[in-house]
């Protein structure tokens, strides 16, 4: 039996400090005042305030850990300026090794991508450039023959061909991705991070069973399954909330995920309203598809998770569903009709939302359709209808990085100065507390101790505060991942 007393704690909101009993890894009391057990080892708080730990609902954690350690292409602000980046850094490269950029957002640069842009740049050094959504690839002749594909004159590939080259891309040797898988989870605990829902877009369970055999510890993973997968996972037993790891209460069999449109600043997601460029963007999963899906999900023990971002895509999951008789998750609602709202509590779909793109999308979105973005990110409309939010990062499309995500759930502002997108949509500091916890809003007998310990209160903290909140330490199952220096 391990037992461990955080003494004179409090909780965000709440009165005088607490002493939080915790024994075998769970909330085994909460007392007020007099002694502490004798004989067991007592951390003292001093009055610092503790919440739940948080999850982030959606990470790309291979391709998270990977991104931390690729050139970074997110401040480029023209497909010019990106491609001048990149010739500086191809200049001194290896070309035995590909040169891979990260983060660029094309849709929002005033000039287009070419292969002969980056050519130019790059010469006969491999180079590829992963969009910040994932969605969409920019690579040079040297790599476009490495890898055997053949891109059009922008040198652009989309959807699942960038998808495919970005899983190539990925296969470095197992001790390096899980060295840097591990630098990032730990940097996720020093952020109060106990879990992420993990959808690296290949088969995961053994990687994972790896890395925990190896010593992985930092956090909780529900690893996700992908539809050409779901066979082979029926087939060794799995399903969704089934622990895998031998009772080490580490890993778990996830959700099963569901593409069925693309991305805004790729012009993929699938939307009512035409882009200006024409289309209405792509659904690459007919609503006949989804359905026979959804049932298969259901009677093997999968929870769906359908990746939905435009709003016609988004009717489409939800028809889905109800056909189905199932509920499950949407991942991203990004954009969704007012018809479409009370759906979703009704049919037990939970919203998966990433509140960070509602930042990062909001130039395109009002690019695209200027003055008609009041249907994008609908945080409170979807609460007040009855939908349950989970708050994620979609990792490494934006940080995992779970304060930023309350902060711009509950702000719908950046840093910039420039005011809120859609202020109205913005939900209350408690709410995205609970989204990002699993629902958990306060400290309960029972509960898993996993917790994380602030030096401020989250409910008080100004806003410009709250993206960075300051985390003093954080604890799974009772186990310090993260101590700032107080145990």
């Amino acid at each position: 039996m391990t037992e461990l007393v955080l003494a004179g704690a409090r909780q965000p909101g709440g009165s005088g400090p607490v002493n939080l009993h915790l024994r075998d890894g769970a909330v085994a009391g909460i007392s007020t005042g007099g002694e502490l057990p004798a004989g067991v080892r007592v951390v003292n708080l001093d009055g610092r305030y503790i919440i739940p730990g948080l999850w982030d609902e959606h990470v790309h954690m291979t391709q998270w850990a990977l991104h931390t350690n690729r050139l970074d292409l997110s401040g480029a602000a023209s497909a010019g300026a990106a491609a001048a980046v990149v010739r500086f850094h191809a200049s001194a490269a290896d070309p035995s090794l590909t040169t891979v950029g990260v983060g660029f957002r094309d849709a929002l640069w005033p000039d287009v991508p070419t292969l002969e842009m980056l050519d130019a740049a790059t010469g006969d050094q491999p180079t590829v450039l992963i969009s910040h959504d994932l969605h969409c690839v920019w690579l040079n002749s040297a790599a476009a023959r490495r890898y055997a594909v053949e891109p059009d004159a922008s040198g652009l590939l989309r959807e699942e061909p960038a998808f495919a080259l970005t899983r190539e891309l990925g296969k470095l040797p197992d001790s390096v991705v899980d060295a840097w898988v591990l630098d990032a989870a730990r940097d996720a605990a020093t952020r109060g991070v106990v879990g992420i829902v993990d959808f690296e877009m290949t088969w995961n369970r053994e990687p994972w069973l790896r890395r925990i055999a190896n010593g992985f510890n930092a956090l909780r993973v529900d690893a996700g399954v992908y539809p050409e997968d779901l066979d082979r996972a029926v087939n060794a037993g799995m399903r969704t909330g089934q622990e895998a790891d031998g009772g080490n209460g580490l890993l778990r069999t996830g959700p099963l995920k569901v593409l069925i449109d693309g991305s805004l600043n790729t012009r993929t997601a699938y939307c009512a309203d035409p882009y200006p460029h024409g289309g209405h963007g792509l659904l690459t999963v007919s609503e006949e598809e989804l359905f026979k899906l959804l049932v298969r999900a259901g009677e093997a023990g999968f929870v769906p998770a359908v990746h939905a971002i435009g709003d016609a895509a988004n009717q489409v999951a939800l028809d889905a569903f109800e056909r189905a008789g199932i509920g499950g998750r949407i991942e991203h609602a990004q954009f969704v009709r007012a018809q479409d709202l009370r759906r979703f509590g009704r049919l037990g779909v939970t919203a998966s939302v990433q509140p960070v793109h509602a930042l990062d999308d909001r130039d395109a979105a009002e690019s695209n359709w200027p003055g008609r973005t009041d249907r994008a990110f609908p945080l409170r409309s979807l609460l007040d209808s009855g939908a349950t939010l989970a708050l994620g990062s979609d990792a490494p499309v934006a940080p995992l990085e779970p304060w930023a995500a309350i902060s711009a759930a509950t702000t719908r502002a950046r840093s910039d100065g420039r005011g809120p997108w859609h202020p109205a949509e913005a939900i209350s500091r408690q709410q995205a507390l609970a989204a990002s916890a699993r629902g958990r809003s306060d400290l309960r007998i029972g509960d898993p101790a996993d917790l994380a310990v602030l030096d401020a209160d989250p409910l008080s903290v100004p806003d410009a505060g709250l993206a960075g909140m300051p985390v003093a330490a954080t604890l799974l199952a009772g186990r310090f991942t993260f101590d700032g220096g107080l145990a």
